[in-house]
């Protein structure tokens, strides 16, 4: 007869309860079979570890929302005995808190949402082992070595799918500029990964093109948003047309309302900025007081667990090759991605000044 320990039966209920708010009505029958297969290699995984006693402590600075990364970040927790500590707020509040507290600083790893802000405090990171980085692709890594990729989020552009097809959209981002889109678009400047955006922007087109592109998209008459959520609403809601945001908002809206809901994402065809892919990833600070078990939690995430729980549960690329994702999904490699260097996407003071420039922020 099989006997489970406290912790696996734990672990069941818990995809079990996820399976019943999220898999299997979120993502149908690949949700359920993936749902299934995580439940299996997290009870493994607990196996593997549940004759440790106590596996020391572990304090987080984490940019990702909580929403998106707690279960995740619980189920580590829950499957190592580790006792873990976090603090959400927005990837920059953190970057500038680190900065701040320089060798006081209580974190033990920074779990970032964008290179950006990973690259801003690359000084305080320490590098990592090649056993870690080498399980993503160069490109999805820091080239000192000093943070790895977790997950990733492509940019795109969500359209009104009973007002619009997708060759009614211009090949690229710079398109929108054009005054017969006068109205109809809408997007949210505050939000980090729209920030990012504007950054690669100035890294692959140059300041003055990416100022033309402002300057155009307002005089265009874009409606504000606060974030991605509401602008693929008014999309489905025709209140706009597009609306410019990351790739799995509109998978949520999918799931819970399935495919007669009216939007669809485009990833412009010639590439360039807006079909960039972000990059969530995290480092371990020099200062830690617990580097081992900071890795041990970088592992976790790129494991199979890791991997599957954003792939099936938040819609976002997994980065380690050999992980299946949903169909939902466009495989990465037949996005355009744009070649942008990491250290091109750390500078954010220079696109906020850009955005107040323009008068797209106050």
């Amino acid at each position: 007869m099989l006997h489970l320990t406290r912790l696996q039966v734990g672990k069941i209920k818990y995809m079990e309860m996820l399976a019943s708010r999220t898999g299997i009505r979120r993502i149908g029958m690949e949700g359920m079979l993936a749902t299934m297969l995580l439940a299996v290699l997290v009870v493994s995984s607990t196996a593997c570890v549940s004759g440790e006693a106590s596996a020391g402590s572990l304090t987080i600075y984490s940019g990702r929302s909580e929403t998106l990364v707690d279960p995740i970040i619980r189920q580590f927790a829950d499957a190592t005995g580790v006792d873990v500590k976090v603090k959400y707020a927005s990837t920059s509040q953190l970057a500038a808190t680190l900065l701040e507290e320089g060798d006081n600083s209580p974190a033990d790893l920074f779990f970032a949402q964008d290179p950006g802000g990973l690259e801003a405090v690359g000084e305080l990171l320490n590098p990592l082992p090649p056993e870690i980085l080498e399980q993503v692709p160069e490109w999805a890594r820091s080239p000192q070595g000093k943070w790895v990729g977790i997950s990733g989020r492509a940019r795109t552009v969500v359209y009104n799918s009973d007002l619009l097809k997708e060759e009614d959209l211009p090949d690229d981002l710079f398109g929108f500029a054009d005054p017969k889109w006068k109205g109809r678009i809408g997007w949210a400047p505050t939000n980090a990964s729209f920030q990012a955006m504007v950054t690669a922007m100035r890294a692959v087109w140059g300041e003055d093109l990416t100022r033309r592109w402002l300057e155009g998209i307002q005089a265009n008459d874009p409606k504000f948003y606060p974030k991605n959520t509401p602008q693929v609403a008014a999309v489905a809601a025709g209140e706009i047309d597009i609306g410019l945001v990351n790739h799995y908002y509109l998978f949520r809206f999918l799931a819970e309302e399935g495919e007669s809901f009216p939007a669809r994402n485009y990833h412009p065809r010639s590439g360039g900025p807006g079909a960039m892919v972000m990059v969530a990833g995290a480092g371990v600070l020099s200062t830690a007081d617990n580097p081992e078990t900071a890795e041990k939690f970088l592992n976790f995430m790129l494991s199979e667990v890791g991997q599957l729980y954003f792939t099936t549960q938040t819609f976002e690329y997994p980065l380690v090759e050999g992980v299946k994702t949903p169909s939902l999904l466009v495989p990465l490699e037949q996005l355009n991605i744009p070649d942008i260097p990491a250290r091109d996407l750390a500078d954010l003071a220079e696109t906020q000044k850009l955005l107040r420039e323009t008068g797209v922020l106050p």
